[in-house]
């Protein structure tokens, strides 16, 4: 374990049994602490789940699906003549939908995912599955301040567009050209306060029905492909 921290494994999180309390862990704990992975404490039967034929000596550290990568890494790998466009996530907790909004993205041509380190579901495996495969080709980075993460990409030139209900344009009215980047919230919450302070403009998706949101993958397709459509109309 103390291994894979020095070394930078991707770790998404720490799981440390209650009561536990050896020098070692110690350790490891400030060491995570210090990586800024989260650490939880845990009863040991829920430790015996993850790894039951394995002795976990009281730690278990569950691991990325794959690495993930910095904001700055995305950017630099945009193609030259290309606008960036990135999509931001607040807070998506269920790894269904972030393998769906994966696997859009890859089909959309974007060039990467941001997510926080807390609160929102890791690269794990069952997200790897539902992204049938597009984990491996979409880059995503995980930040530690969602907010500050945007307030940089404006400095870079970003304009910053959030779905949110209560914005005033419908999403295909709304000027989505340029360097972008798109931000959706999670399930049954939306964007957070300081996310939706820092979006240049909130849109809309229009609904006609007796439900007042989308699934949050649903609403990252949307927003993808209408980009993708202001695009293409724009080269004509």
């Amino acid at each position: 374990m103390k291994e894979a921290l020095r070394a930078g494994r991707p770790i998404n999180k720490i799981l440390i049994a209650e009561g536990s309390d050896s020098g070692p862990l110690r350790e490891i704990f400030s060491m995570a602490r210090n990586a800024g992975i989260p650490v939880q404490r845990v009863d040991r039967q829920r430790l015996n789940k993850y790894v039951p034929e394995t002795a976990h000596q009281g730690v278990v550290a569950l691991a990325a699906a794959r690495e993930y990568v910095e904001v700055e890494d995305i950017l630099q790998a945009v193609p030259p003549g290309e606008d960036p466009l990135l999509m931001l996530l607040d807070e998506i907790h269920d790894p269904h939908n972030l393998g769906a909004i994966l696997r859009t993205a890859e089909a959309a041509g974007i060039h990467g995912v941001i997510i926080p380190r807390r609160r929102s579901v890791p690269l794990t495996q069952a997200v790897a599955k539902s992204s049938a495969g597009a984990v491996e080709y979409v880059p995503v980075a995980r930040v530690t301040n969602l907010p500050a993460t945007m307030e940089d990409l404006k400095k870079r030139g970003l304009w910053i567009a959030g779905a949110d209900a209560g914005g005033k344009e419908l999403y295909w009215d709304a000027p989505l050209d340029g360097p972008l980047a798109l931000v959706v919230g999670g399930e049954g919450k939306g964007l957070g306060r300081l996310v939706k302070e820092r979006c240049d403009i909130l849109v809309r998706f229009p609904m006609h029905g007796r439900v007042n949101s989308l699934n949050a993958s649903v609403a990252a397709a949307l927003f993808a492909y209408e980009v993708l459509r202001q695009r293409r109309k724009a080269l004509k």
